[in-house]
Parts: C-alpha cells; structure tokens; sequence
C-alpha cells in the first residue's frame, strides 16, 4: 500500500477478477495505470459476461463460474479477485447462503476449491470479498483517481438489486466493524418498522408489494425496472410502492450516515438506473430520519460493473 490508501500492484500483469451476481458472472482482466490520473482500468476486450440462475444446481453454477474465468487464459497473474454476494465466508472461501433467494445451492460448498479443481490454468490462490465492497472500492477510486491514495475521506456506497448492498469507505477501503458502522458493514442488517429492511427494499420486496397493492398475487409480477416504466407512465401503485421502498433505505441508512460521517453517498446497482425514482425517495428517507443531512451528496456510481470488477483487483493488491 501506499500511504493509508489504495494501493498499486506488485506484479505488472494484469489481475484476473470475477464478479458474481444474482443473474451472472463476469471475468475480466484488469490493469493498473499508476502514472495517469485514473490508476485502474479493465483491459479493452477482457470482458466475459456469463448469466446465472441462481436456483441452479451446485455443481452448474461452479461450472458457469469456472467457464467464465477460463476465458482470460493465462497471461496474467495468478492470484484471484473474486466478488460475489454474502452471506459468505470470505476468509475460507465458504459459502453460507441460506433462505436469501439465491444461491441456497453454495451454503456449506468451499466455492474456493471447487473453482480451483474446474480451473485450466495455473493459479496462485482466490481472495474473495463482497461485491458491495468491492463496487464501493472501485468507484471511489475511479471518481477519484490516483489522488484517492490516503484520503481520509468517509463516504458510503449502497447497491440497490437483488438485495441491499453497502460498504463504509474510510480512504477509500472498508470499515467493517465498530459501533460507527452497522453489523459487519452490512446494511441489510438494518430494519424498517421493526422488519428486516430487504422485506421492503429488495428486488423479490418490491414485486411482492405491487403484486399485493395490485391484487395479482399468484401471478408473475413485473421486475423492478417494468415497475419503474409504470411509474413513469402515471401507474400511482407503481409510483407509492417504489418510494416507499427506497425511501426506507433512505430512513434506515440514515442514522449510521450520520454516526459514520459520510460525506458522500453514492449508489450503484440494477435499480440506480432509475435515478429519477431512486434519488427523490431516497433523500426524502433520509432526510425524515435524519433532518441534518438534507445537503448530503448523494450520487449516481457511474460505470457499476467496471468499478466491480476494479475493487477486487484493487483488493487482491491489497493483501498481496
């Protein structure tokens, strides 16, 4: 590392990572660029997109996963940057997922062994860390470039998609524990009138609640962004059920932006494409909860999946 911030690579090759989602995989190559004013960059024509399905057998999502990063060959170094949701053992490479609407396949699974026994190349080992974490990692240090090197700048990053991802950056690199923070860093730990906050917030929350509100339960409802086109278009049920739920994220996050003091929010993920719908809702839950950060920065991550991908390469120079 360099200073207290983000650190540049040891090896001059480029880092191998994959970011693992609800819906996909992908593996790309990526380079540092320590002379530029961006240090970091995903190799031009590295990008392998794979799609998943969560409820997939064990073994067939191990094999999209090793697929995807077979496909970078290998020219490149050998240590692993992997990002994929929790809950997940990022130490021991263990997957715990239970009840949390994918991957249920992976709890008890060492993923880290697996992927090594379907790998067709060499490799030095995986670091795995979570891909909010990682999306938070990569777009500080691309919004800031070489200067966010140690900063001690405080901001927050938030992903709004299957579920609620969050990472509390002090200089660019996570806090994970301490009262400033919640449990592990992790938002979706939080509650909203006295439930878990994703039973309001989450994709699979969202569909529910319009469903419900449009009394077609039991039948299959629109995803999230269809939701937002309805809202768009003057469905007022659409409109009430989407600012009800990002303002809860608003109203629930709010308090630890407070304690943490962020400076900054910034929000990525499937749904912060409607930034029009999110950012309204989400002040306005922020600023019920918490009156004194009406002026908060609250920003759109550009470049979401190129940011991913960036904070696990940045996070595997890390620990190297």
């Amino acid at each position: 590392m360099t200073g207290a911030g983000l650190p540049l690579p040891r090896n001059p090759a480029p880092t191998p990572v994959l970011e693992i989602g609800g819906t996909h995989v992908t593996a790309a190559l990526v380079m540092a660029r320590p002379h530029l004013s961006t240090s970091w960059r995903v190799v031009s024509g590295s990008i392998t997109r794979r799609s998943l399905h969560a409820g997939s057998s064990a073994d067939d999502l191990l094999d999209a996963l090793a697929a995807a990063a077979n496909s970078l060959g290998r020219d490149h170094a050998r240590l692993w940057g992997i990002a994929l949701p929790g809950p997940f053992d990022y130490a021991t490479g263990m997957g715990m997922y239970r009840d949390v609407g994918k991957f249920d396949q992976l709890r008890g699974v060492n993923v880290g062994s697996e992927l090594a026994a379907r790998f067709d190349h060499p490799h030095d080992g995986m670091a795995f860390l979570n891909d909010a974490d990682a999306f938070g990692i990569g777009a500080f240090a691309l919004s800031r470039g070489d200067a966010a090197r140690g900063m001690a700048e405080r901001a927050v990053c938030i992903t709004l998609g299957t579920g609620i991802g969050s990472t509390f950056l002090q200089g660019g690199l996570p806090v994970k524990a301490g009262h400033l923070v919640p449990l592990g860093g992790n938002c979706y730990n939080l509650s909203f009138q006295g439930r878990p906050l994703e039973d309001t917030a989450s994709r699979r929350a969202i569909r529910w609640a319009y469903a419900e509100a449009t009394g077609s339960l039991g039948t299959e409802p629109p995803d999230v962004h269809a939701i937002a086109q309805l809202s768009r278009k003057g469905d007022t049920v659409a409109s009430r059920v989407l600012e009800r739920a990002f303002a809860a994220v608003g109203t629930a996050t709010g308090p630890y932006l407070r304690k943490f003091g962020a400076q900054e929010l910034m929000v990525g993920g499937s749904m912060a494409g409607s930034w029009d719908i999110v950012e309204p809702a989400l002040r306005s839950g922020i600023t019920s909860a918490v009156p004194a950060l009406r002026r908060l920065l609250i920003t759109n991550a550009e470049h979401f999946e190129e940011a991913s991908l960036a904070g696990a390469a940045i996070w595997v120079n890390r620990i190297t």
